[in-house]
């Protein structure tokens, strides 16, 4: 029974963290509208899991967090592959930008998803050159493990951003952000009783805790309606967001 319950916990470890985006993914397909997602979202959880599998080299870790980190990247590919397209369909006589441009005022505002499967590629190869040649130091290990958690504890962030300048939470699913806390509850209580290492658990905790502010979020601005934030228009539109 133990075994089984264990068995268990690994499989919820590896494929929980991309059952959030099942209910926002299908929501996107069905309206073809992508306008209440962050693409930073998949920005942020791309970034995370590369430096956690990284730091998987330097420090080895439980294969179930190994393996989460590999399917979590596959799913924000496919979340990024429907949401350029939908974009990019629903732009009329928009100048079409790539990452080849090298123009940071377009950066993840590009208009094929190719030039996000670029850029993977490029910041996979040089932070996998740089740990290559910094993988006897310890200090740089931990370090790499710490950005890893880190970067993945700001998941939430740019949706919190997004609800705070739209002043609503429309479009965005309530199931995914209810899944997302849950999810993350469980893989914090994962991380401490299996004696993870310690930038996990702590950057778990912080998760939640974001989780809980998007929450917070959905409620007030459910029950006191209010304007959106003015501010000064990016040259992408946030609709590129």
């Amino acid at each position: 029974m133990q075994q089984l319950v264990s068995w268990g916990a690994a499989g919820a470890m590896v494929f929980g963290g991309v059952v959030p985006y099942i209910p926002q993914y299908r929501d996107i397909r069905r309206t073809q509208n992508a306008e209440g997602f962050s693409t930073y979202v998949c920005l942020v959880l791309l970034v995370a899991n590369i430096l956690r599998i990284l730091f998987w080299f330097g420090r080895r870790f439980e294969s179930p967090l190994l393996w989460q980190s590999i399917i979590m990247i596959i799913t924000m590919l496919l979340m990024l592959k429907l949401c350029t397209e939908i974009r990019v369909s629903n732009e009329l006589n928009v100048k079409r930008r790539s990452f080849a441009d090298f123009d940071l005022n377009y950066f993840w505002h590009w208009s094929k998803f190719t030039d996000y499967v670029q850029c993977v590629l490029t910041f996979t190869g040089v932070t996998g050159y740089i740990t290559y040649l910094w993988l006897d130091s310890s200090l740089f290990v931990e370090t790499l493990g710490f950005l890893a958690v880190f970067t993945e504890a700001m998941l939430g962030v740019p949706q919190l951003y997004r609800n705070y300048q739209n002043r609503s939470t429309e479009g965005m699913s309530i199931k995914m952000v209810l899944m997302w806390t849950s999810g993350d509850t469980f893989k914090t209580v994962y991380f401490i009783l299996n004696q993870a290492p310690f930038q996990f658990s702590i950057c778990g905790l912080l998760q939640v805790f974001v989780d809980i502010a998007i929450l917070l979020q959905v409620y007030l601005y459910s029950h006191y309606p209010q304007k959106p934030v003015s501010h000064a228009a990016h040259p992408a539109s946030t609709k590129a967001l």
